[in-house]
């Protein structure tokens, strides 16, 4: 018998597809594991394996803890947690509509958490160490207070679905002092449109819940490149405008004194 019949390839030996993010069979987690009774997270791995496993412990109240997490540390990232959740309930370890209720409630939580830390710092006392930074001066502080006075509304809606902006747009609605329950209805609408987006899609895709991670995750790195681009931009004006002032003979040292009640609403 030739050498190569022997060693033909065979169903055991069959190559198997694996999915790159948790070094699962194509699919996710098989469903014999789950016909016969196991977790979710049983081929899991890492924070997913953690995260499921909090999820079918606690059900829909865990799923509320770990976006709550996400909101007040935000290197936990929904773009993981919300479509875990939807997974988890689409393999019957939880109702969906209750799963997107509590990630609403631990994301309003969270929020109004860091919307009381805003209101503790107060914009008067940010003001004073921003001025003290190089290249920002009274005006720029005046600007950026002025244009969340102008759009803060938006701000605070649209930021529940951006990420990066979704935790920390709560703490300047605080420092303005945006009335509590205005800021309680933008939040929770907008956290319940994020939430809901990303849960259905994970319980729709199911053991292919990976899938909406991967494109959120392109969605977060276009937000942080336009964050870094904006950034660039603004100091290369910065520095422009101060050495044109140098060349005009301008004093180039701005005021940094601030008034009290000078930023008051």
């Amino acid at each position: 018998m030739p050498i190569t019949d022997s060693f033909a390839p065979t169903a055991d030996f069959a190559p198997v597809a694996t999915d790159s993010l948790a070094g699962l069979p194509a699919g996710g987690v098989p469903a014999d594991v789950l016909a016969a009774g196991g977790s979710a997270a049983d081929n899991l791995s890492g924070f997913s394996a953690w995260t499921v496993t909090i999820m079918e412990t606690l059900g829909p109240a865990g799923v509320g803890f770990m976006v709550f997490l996400d909101n007040i540390f935000p290197p936990i990232p929904s773009e993981l947690v919300l479509p875990l959740a939807g997974f988890t309930s689409s393999q019957g370890q939880m109702n969906i509509v209750a799963a997107i209720v509590f990630a609403t409630i631990g994301s309003v939580v969270g929020a109004v958490l860091l919307w009381a830390l805003g209101k503790w710092i107060g914009i008067e006392r940010i003001a004073r160490i921003a001025v003290k930074m190089p290249l920002v001066d009274v005006d720029d502080v005046h600007k950026t207070v002025d244009w969340f006075d102008k759009h803060g509304d938006k701000a605070v809606f649209f930021g529940r679905m951006i990420p990066i902006f979704r935790s920390l747009i709560s703490i300047p609605a605080g420092m303005r002092d945006m009335r509590l329950t205005k800021f309680l209805l933008l939040t929770t609408a907008g956290s319940a449109i994020w939430n809901t987006i990303l849960i259905v899609a994970g319980f729709t895709l199911g053991e292919n819940w990976s899938v909406v991670e991967t494109y959120a995750g392109y969605f977060q790195n276009v937000v942080i490149v336009a964050v870094v681009v904006f950034v660039i931009v603004w100091i290369v004006f910065k520095i422009r405008k101060q050495r044109r002032k140098r060349a005009a003979g301008l004093d180039t040292t701005e005021d940094d004194h601030i008034e009290p009640g000078e930023f008051e609403a």
